[in-house]
Order: C-alpha cells, then sequence, then structure tokens
C-alpha cells in the first residue's frame, strides 16, 4: 500500500464508527462500477445508518407511526 493511502486508511480509522461507515459510503459510490459496488454501499449505508441510532444521534419511529406517515403521503393534504 502506498504511504498517502496508509495514512488516509489509518486517519479514517481514527473516526467513529458512524463517520467511518459515511467514509465507506461515499467512497463505495465515487467507483466507477456501480452494479458491482451498488450492495457494498448499500451496506456501508445500513450500517451508518445503525451506528447513528445506536449512538443516539437520530431517534427512530414506530412502524405504526411509519405506516400512519405513509398513508398520509399517500392521501395528500
Amino acid at each position: 500500500m502506498k504511504p498517502a493511502v496508509e495514512e488516509v486508511v489509518q486517519k479514517a480509522l481514527e473516526l467513529d464508527e458512524a463517520d467511518r461507515a459515511e467514509v465507506a459510503s461515499r467512497l463505495l459510490e465515487s467507483l466507477e462500477e456501480p452494479d458491482a459496488t451498488a450492495g457494498l454501499a448499500s451496506v456501508a449505508k445500513l450500517e451508518r445508518r445503525a451506528a447513528e441510532l445506536e449512538s443516539g444521534a437520530v431517534e427512530g419511529i414506530s412502524l405504526e407511526s411509519f405506516q400512519d406517515r405513509l398513508m398520509r403521503d399517500h392521501r395528500g393534504p
């Protein structure tokens, strides 16, 4: 591995889990083969969101609230 790459990797590994997942997601999205990386990018995004929930950075909602919101949005104002 090139020294510059090693330095970036080491700095990234010092980040908390949510930030590492964000970096991974953005790097995967930057690759030219979207079909090959789409699944990996989705996993990284899910891991980032799970870390946000676990850290308390965001708050989840119940399934019922989600369904109510979908129905309300579907019906319109």
